[in-house]
């Protein structure tokens, strides 16, 4: 599977990793200072919680594309099982 975004759906999750990396750049910088844990853990789970939203986005921008993917499998001979399979892992590996 390919990942086929159009503009502003790329540009919202490209945003997220954006905002994602800044807050884990903070979270390091925090944790040399010696801040204090709940600061860093709060701003730890935003960053989890940004990184999370990017991989559901592109999961659901993606998801038109998979089931057209599953369309062709079928075709090519690919069993619906084994499709079925592969999208359970990717969607379980966000869970």
């Amino acid at each position: 599977m390919e990942l086929e975004l159009a503009g502003a759906e790329l540009k919202a999750v490209l945003n997220r990793l954006r905002r994602a990396q800044g807050q884990i750049s903070g979270v390091i910088r925090m944790i040399e200072e010696g801040r204090d844990c709940e600061e860093v853990v709060t701003q730890l789970a935003a960053a989890s919680r940004a990184l999370d939203r990017a991989g559901f986005a592109i999961i659901a921008a993606g998801l038109q594309r998979c089931m057209a993917d599953i369309e062709s499998g079928r075709r090519n001979g690919e069993d619906g099982e084994e499709i079925r399979t592969r999208l359970e892992k990717l969607f379980l590996s966000l869970a």
